[in-house]
C-alpha cells in the first residue's frame, strides 16, 4: 500500500494495491496489520454506506465530544473529499484538504478523530464507504457551513443539492469563537 502524506499532517491518502485481470479486479478494503504499520492501528466499530446522486454535498461534519475516525473511499462513480483540521492546537488550524475518490483510483483517505469531513458527488451517483472509530451519536452532531469563507474551500460545483440541516450549519469562526 503506498501512502500518501497530505499538508494536514494526520490525515493520510491511502493507495491499496489492486490486482486487476480480465476478470475484473482484486483489492482490500481494509486490514488491520497492514494498516497498523501505516500508524492507523484503531479500532473500528462501524461501518457506513451512502449513495448519493451528482452535485450532492455532505458535510462539513464532525462529532463534538465523541470525535470518530474514519477510513473513507468512494466505491462507485466519483467525489471531491474534503477535510478540515479543525484541532485548535494545530499548526494547520482551518486549513483543508480536498481530494478526488473515485472507483478507477482506489484511493481511501485516513480522516483521524478531530476533523470535519465532507465530500461532493462529481458523477451521476457515487457510493461512498465509510470505517468509523465511534459510533454514531444524532445528539453529537457538530458542523462547519459548506460555504465557509473563511475556509474558501473550492468545491466543484456552484449549486449543490445539500440537506436542510446542512444549511443552517455554523460558520468556521461561530466554531473557533465556541472553543
Amino acid at each position: 500500500m503506498n501512502v500518501i502524506k497530505t499538508k494536514l499532517s494526520e490525515v493520510l491518502i491511502l493507495e491499496p494495491k489492486v490486482y486487476e485481470d480480465s476478470r475484473g479486479f482484486f483489492k482490500e478494503i481494509y486490514q488491520a496489520q497492514r494498516y497498523a504499520e501505516c500508524n492507523i492501528g484503531v479500532n473500528f466499530v462501524q461501518d457506513n454506506y451512502s449513495r448519493s446522486r451528482k452535485d450532492v454535498l455532505r458535510g462539513l461534519h464532525f462529532q463534538v465530544s465523541k470525535p470518530q475516525g474514519k477510513l473513507v473511499s468512494c466505491l462507485k462513480g466519483a467525489v471531491y473529499d474534503v477535510v478540515v483540521d479543525i484541532n485548535v492546537n494545530s499548526s494547520t488550524f482551518g486549513q483543508y484538504i480536498g481530494v478526488e475518490l473515485n472507483e478507477k483510483n482506489h484511493l481511501q483517505v485516513w480522516i483521524p478523530p478531530g476533523y470535519a469531513h465532507g465530500f461532493c458527488v462529481l458523477t451521476n451517483t457515487a457510493d461512498f464507504q465509510y470505517k468509523c472509530t465511534d459510533y454514531y451519536d444524532p445528539f453529537d452532531e457538530g458542523g462547519i457551513i459548506w460555504n465557509d469563507k473563511d475556509l474558501a474551500i473550492e468545491w466543484p460545483t456552484d449549486t449543490p443539492f445539500i440537506a436542510n440541516k446542512d444549511l443552517n450549519l455554523p460558520t468556521f469562526q461561530d466554531l473557533v469563537n465556541k472553543k
